[in-house]
């Protein structure tokens, strides 16, 4: 076996014309294949690779190597965004590898309710990313007020003047700060609930994903809210004037839009498996 097949996309009809032009991970012309009996009217968008580098050990290795899986990874989002451009688009997940063509065809032909079923929930839609970052106050690191001192009232200490010893008054201290803390992840968290109730009201579907490690995305703070949201295209620049609304009218919450971008969040149901 000298080569095996890379499934990018699966679309309608005959596919993009921009695909002739289009390379993918191995620099690979990407052509379509066309599903026929019960795959009839989708195409999956593909390229030929080496089974030198793509067979499932080879596969392996290159996906520990950061670099080429940095590359690969960014060759299979230009062929995605492309089709996804053409028209409506079901993005296949990274390193989806099929035998041949006929085993492409045959998992149209047997997947063919799925792949029209995300067609139709994303038809004429665009995925949008919202991230928004908030300053969380009132934490430890933040918190430079003068320590308690004295008994509840803040008055002189009781008979035995053990509330003036070092180690209470830190524990106190320590307590005011957890508890500025928590008011401030309160605070956060329904300022990332006003956001999100706006945009979804003109969204189709929304996502909440978990907040990016800080040491990965670089960011300062809390991310407090890390959402895709399905957006019908021609409610696109409304969105995206939202998140400027939100932006003005929440000063202390930093929003970051990204998009448009291909429905990946929102086909999950159906995944690439390799054969």
């Amino acid at each position: 076996m000298n080569d095996l097949v890379w499934i990018y996309a699966v679309t309608t009809g005959p596919g993009p014309p921009e695909a002739a032009g289009l390379s993918g991970v191995a620099a690979e012309p990407v052509r379509a294949v066309e599903g026929e009996g019960g795959g009839e009217g989708l195409t999956a968008v593909v390229g030929t690779v080496p089974a030198a580098d793509f067979a499932e050990d080879p596969l392996k290795d290159h996906l520990e190597d950061l670099r080429w899986l940095e590359a690969a990874a960014r060759a299979h989002h230009e062929v995605i965004d492309t089709v996804f451009r053409h028209g409506d688009t079901v993005p296949l997940q990274f390193a989806t590898v099929y035998r041949d063509d006929d085993s492409v065809r045959a998992v149209l032909r047997e997947r063919s309710a799925d792949f029209t079923g995300a067609l139709a929930r994303v038809h004429g839609q665009e995925e949008w990313g919202v991230k928004a970052y908030m300053d969380p106050g009132g934490g430890p690191e933040a918190s430079g007020g003068p320590a308690p001192s004295g008994g509840p009232g803040g008055g002189a200490a009781g008979a035995s003047g053990a509330d003036s010893r070092p180690g209470t008054a830190y524990l106190l201290r320590r307590r005011a700060q957890r508890d500025d803390r928590e008011q401030a992840f309160q605070r956060a968290r329904g300022r990332a609930e006003d956001v999100r109730g706006v945009l979804e009201s003109l969204a189709t579907r929304g996502v909440a994903h978990p907040p990016q490690d800080p040491k990965l995305a670089a960011y300062q703070g809390w991310m407090i809210l890390n959402d895709s949201f399905l957006v019908e295209r021609d409610r696109a620049e409304e969105f995206a004037a939202a998140v400027t609304s939100c932006a003005e009218d929440f000063p202390e919450v930093e929003l970051e839009l990204s998009g448009p971008w291909p429905p990946y969040s929102f086909v999950g149901e159906v995944e690439g498996r390799r054969a």
